[in-house]
């Protein structure tokens, strides 16, 4: 598994630190290329794997259904990813002389969890999209 990561100081978009050291904030299809490069498919991977596995009918209810769990999971959290980067925006603003006592604050840690949120609902969406994209062998029994 290959990992390109943008990194600041030694830490990824996923921690708290890439933040308080000046590290951008990701546009969502920054995050989603990211994942394809890693192939990283999510915690919820091995659930949807077994899901994959029941047979027609089942097998297509069941990934639509997780996949509308995680289009609704993916929403809030693109709305709150999105009013926490204007917020971190404006602590940065506020806070540009304090550069040489670095200080990790709420809104770095809950910038950093809520970018991981994103990456799994991405990470699941990308997986069940290329399940949901294979059509079962009609003349499998």
């Amino acid at each position: 598994m290959k990992y390109n990561i943008i990194r600041a100081n030694g830490y990824g978009a996923g921690h708290p630190w890439y933040y308080v050291l000046g590290g951008p904030i990701l546009k969502p299809r920054q995050i989603i290329k990211r994942i394809k490069e890693n192939g990283y498919q999510g915690y919820m991977a091995d659930d949807i794997k077994i899901a994959d596995k029941k047979p027609e009918p089942q097998r297509s209810e069941a990934l639509r259904a997780i996949k509308g769990n995680v289009i609704r999971s993916y929403r809030r959290d693109l709305s709150c990813y999105r009013k926490l980067a204007c917020e971190l925006r404006r602590y940065q603003q506020e806070h540009a002389l304090a550069i040489d006592s670095p200080v990790c604050e709420s809104i770095h840690t809950n910038i950093s969890l809520k970018h991981n949120h994103l990456y799994n609902d991405f990470a699941h969406l990308v997986l069940l999209d290329e399940l949901l994209s294979h059509q079962p062998d009609l003349f499998d029994f």
